[in-house]
């Protein structure tokens, strides 16, 4: 469960992200060519469920030891951001908004199933996607966040996220590849 890869590279300056170029990520070519379908990326926090186990991101920034129960998503820290994503069981590290999240999507008689959602809501990250509820989305659903007429070069993908209300893109692949590309990788304000 490694991070997505970001589709244009990005610029670094002491492990900060400082801006992307017009550069396609090596690996993420298929999006240009048009090979997948993209989805809205929504703005909460990722929740991963395996094996009726839900849990939340974790990131062991620039050398933190992660805490107990920590399961991390890649096996070590990113070396030039000095991130180390993985999950922390809810069990273990609680979380009510992420929960309450989790008992709405049950309760609308969605079941739980393997793989990563995002918890968004009032009360989870400044709740940019105006939700009214907590709620979960799963990740790659295209049942509600297919985007139509995808921009396929960088300057439409920019022009598209100036224009829209939305986090950013996730594009998928049949084949399961994933890349992404976020309003803030062109220094996009998102309110």
């Amino acid at each position: 469960m490694k991070k997505i890869p970001t589709l244009f590279e990005r610029t670094f300056e002491k492990g900060r992200v400082t801006g992307i170029t017009s550069q396609v990520t090596a690996g993420c070519e298929w999006v240009l060519a048009g090979e997948g379908i993209a989805t809205k990326k929504w703005d909460g926090t990722c929740v991963f469920v395996e094996q009726g186990i839900t849990y939340k991101r974790y990131d062991a920034k620039h050398g933190k030891t992660p805490p107990e129960g920590f399961v991390p998503a890649q096996p070590d820290a990113d070396p030039v951001t000095g991130h180390w994503p993985g999950w922390m069981p809810l069990s273990l590290s609680p979380d009510k908004w992420i929960a309450e999240a989790v008992t709405n999507y049950q309760e609308n008689g969605a079941t739980l199933i393997d793989g990563t959602y995002e918890a968004i809501g009032p009360k989870i990250n400044g709740n940019r996607d105006a939700a009214t509820a907590h709620i979960l989305k799963k990740h790659g659903d295209q049942q509600y966040e297919t985007i139509s007429h995808t921009p396929l070069t960088y300057d439409a993908i920019l022009a598209f996220l100036q224009e829209q209300h939305t986090e950013g893109i996730v594009f998928h692949h049949p084949d399961g590849r994933m890349s992404k590309i976020k309003r803030s990788d062109f220094d996009l304000s998102w309110k």
